[in-house]
């Protein structure tokens, strides 16, 4: 069938190893075959099929919509390969990476491309996941997406296209779909038990959010990795503009490696509506919400999910998958999470052999239904430093309790309530300029330390930033920075994202001269440094009630403004200052113009509440004569991090 390749027949078909549970007449020849079986030993799914023998074929499946408005349905490049025993009786399920990135920036650390044969067909599957679970019986879909690579239509960044193009393969996978050769001919997936697995990092994470949240039948589990669960929250923060205007369009051209004018409208049209002058959220970015959505809502998720997000990540920020899973929690989704401390990184890059180990363990269990125990593990690994790794029961630690800092007028942060008023102007200042120095005054800023501390404490979850303030203009944005002061060796973030890439490889799966299993090792960067940012919030003053409908400030009166800043995990050390800076505009992460307005705080009014695990021992926070804890109980002082749980 054109668009359908089968391998090459090896000389040789004893398959007796592949053939589990063939039936043997009497003196030991085979009186019938049986079908072909998996192999299950110590809980995982073993590699008995082969990986050069396995099929590779390619369909395009039909979706419900007409992005490029050409009176035909788009249709969605699907490239698959499987175990040759899948046309033999073996009925396998399916892992899908679905990506706008297949023939642009690649995938991976590596940044892989899709590689084609003569005939089209593919010839190498990026990443390590086709050469490692096929030979454990799984297929592995490679999928565009709408308006990329080899899909028909336009894509509409995180919009209708993108969601339901990944959508319509569940549906296919379980005869919902029709799907066709490269002739026009009906395709059925015949081969498969129907159970789909959606993985990927970055946007790829990001569309198995999205079809999750539409509520598919088949699709068992998602890994998201580093993935958007709001655009709105990728684009801003609480009316705060991260990217310039049009950043939406930019990106739906960037992956639409061959963008004509078929795709203008719909281009035209999104920068119509995505609200960029005002920064408000609007229908526009309620239809790409897949926590609480016109298109998608975690209400529907019927898969499992095993996130994995970095708090250090400032691309797709780390409040995706705190409030994704937030809401998954409160849907009673079965979960997992992974807590790294890097920017923009795949586990595979951080963490590897752990990660291929649990990732295997994941699909056998919720593709498989093979009861390998990894539901009754902790849910949530946790990195602390540079080589500390915890487990935990849940995220954030179930013992963390808000401590609520105050801002004093002598610059100190401690447990009383402070008294007085301080005042900064609203302007453009770069986050090294905001956090330098906390004893020089600074016309731009705030700035609030604590004593040393007399324990390490560890932050685990989102700070919250709740001031009084007063204005003389209309509006003002707000920057509330949490800082550690005090030299320790960090990951290094900054650095390559926190890794830097070898030439040494490690191999996972089998390879062909086509496809190879092997990847460059990685190193974790680390840096000595006096400080290090550990949370922060952006807030458009006038955006304090409404995202959708701003209520500027009378110039002269107080208002409470209260928001969230993105969250963390981070220990800080024993002897350190904790920080607090209070600004207008940060110049390295928001789009915005600053406003100019001058912005005085009432200290008597204003707090930034941390979520700290607390331990044994009655902790007093700052000035031991007034600042013990007031709140419902004692604070105790943190366990030693090594032993946190």
């Amino acid at each position: 069938m054109p668009g359908i390749r089968r391998p090459r027949k090896r000389a040789l078909a004893l398959a007796v190893p592949l053939l589990l549970g063939a039936s043997l007449a009497t003196g030991g020849v085979a009186s019938a075959q049986a079908k072909p079986k998996i192999k299950v030993a110590n809980g995982v799914t073993q590699p008995v099929f082969s990986y050069a023998d396995a099929i590779r074929e390619y369909v395009y499946v039909e979706s419900t919509i007409d992005t490029d408005l050409d009176g035909k349905k788009d249709r969605v490049r699907v490239d698959i390969i499987r175990p040759k025993e899948s046309d033999q009786g073996l009925k396998v399920p399916v892992i899908i990476d679905e990506s706008p990135y297949y023939d642009n920036s690649g995938r991976g650390n590596e940044a892989e491309r899709k590689v084609y044969d003569a005939d089209g067909g593919p010839a190498k599957f990026p990443l390590f996941y086709d050469n490692y679970f096929v030979p454990r019986g799984y297929a592995v879909l490679n999928v565009d997406m709408i308006g990329t690579n080899k899909s028909d239509g336009c894509n509409d960044t995180g919009g209708r296209a993108d969601v339901l193009g990944g959508k319509a393969v569940i549906d296919w996978l379980n005869g919902r779909a029709k799907a066709y050769g490269s002739d026009g001919s009906p395709v059925k997936a015949t081969w498969t038990t129907g159970k789909a697995a959606m993985i990927g990092k970055s946007y790829d994470g990001t569309l198995a959010n999205g079809v999750a949240a539409t509520g598919v039948k088949g699709l068992e589990t998602i890994v998201p990795i580093s993935a958007i669960s709001s655009w709105y929250r990728y684009q801003r923060m609480n009316g705060v503009t991260y990217n310039n205007n049009n950043y939406q369009t930019w990106l739906a051209q960037y992956v639409d490696t061959e963008e004509d004018a078929k795709c203008a409208a719909t281009h035209e049209r999104m920068n119509a509506e995505d609200g960029d002058e005002t920064g408000n959220f609007n229908p526009y970015w309620k239809e790409r919400d897949y926590i609480d959505g016109t298109l998608a809502d975690v209400s529907r998720v019927r898969a499992s999910v095993f996130a994995v997000h970095t708090v250090n990540d400032l691309n797709v920020k780390p409040d995706h998958f705190s409030t994704w899973w937030k809401a998954l929690a409160e849907e009673g989704v079965p979960r997992k999470v992974w807590i790294g401390q890097y920017e923009h990184v795949d586990p595979f890059d951080f963490r590897r052999e752990e990660w291929v180990s649990t990732l295997h363990r994941w699909f056998d269990q919720w593709l498989y239904s093979i009861q390998n125990g990894i539901m009754n593990e902790p849910r949530a690994d946790v990195q602390l430093g540079p080589d500390n790794w915890i487990t935990q029961s849940d995220w954030p630690a179930r013992n963390a309790i808000g401590l609520p800092l105050r801002p004093q007028a002598d610059g100190g942060l401690d447990l009383t309530r402070g008294s007085g008023t301080a005042t900064f102007t609203d302007a453009r200042v770069s986050e090294n300029a905001l956090v330098a120095d906390p004893t020089v005054a600074n016309p731009n800023r705030l700035a609030y330390v604590s004593q040393p501390l007399p324990a390490d404490v560890r932050l685990s979850g989102t700070p919250t930033a709740d001031l009084r303030v007063k204005l003389d203009k209309p509006t003002s944005n707000l920057t509330a920075l949490v800082v550690d002061y005090g030299e320790d060796t960090r990951v290094d973030w900054r650095t390559r994202l926190g890794i830097t890439t070898l030439t040494e490889e490690s191999c996972h799966g089998e390879s062909t001269a086509a496809d190879d299993a092997c990847y460059k090792k990685t190193v974790t960067n680390t840096a000595n440094r006096p400080l290090e940012i550990v949370a922060r919030g952006w807030i458009d003053a006038q955006n304090r009630s409404s995202l959708s409908h701003p209520t500027p400030l009378e110039p002269g009166k107080y208002a409470q403004v209260r928001w969230q800043t993105l969250p963390q995990e981070y220990v800080f050390k024993e002897g350190h200052r904790l920080g607090l800076i209070i600004a207008g505009t940060d110049a390295s992460y928001n789009a915005d113009a600053a406003t100019g307005a001058a912005v005085t705080v009432d200290l008597a009014a204003s707090k930034i509440t941390i979520p700290v695990v607390v331990g044994g021992g009655t902790f007093e926070f700052g000035r031991q004569t007034k600042s013990k804890w007031q709140g419902p109980g004692k604070v105790d002082l943190p366990k030693p991090v090594s032993k946190l749980q």
